[in-house]
């Protein structure tokens, strides 16, 4: 892979009221997309935000 996606996996993901879902960012490490997607959810927003690991099948 030479996209980037190799060494950006860790994606924070936005869902808002309407249920639309949007890729925030891509960060390197867990910690580093947790610290964003905690630092976004305590701003207020009434939208949830979490992390996803690109490549990586749900279990």
């Amino acid at each position: 892979m030479n996209d980037g996606s190799a060494m950006l996996p860790w994606h924070v993901i936005r869902q808002d009221d309407n249920g639309n879902r949007y890729r925030v960012g891509r960060y390197a490490t867990r910690s580093e997309a947790q610290r964003v997607a905690d630092s976004l959810e305590v701003r207020g927003h009434e939208r949830l935000y979490w992390i996803e690991r690109l490549g990586r099948k749900a279990t």
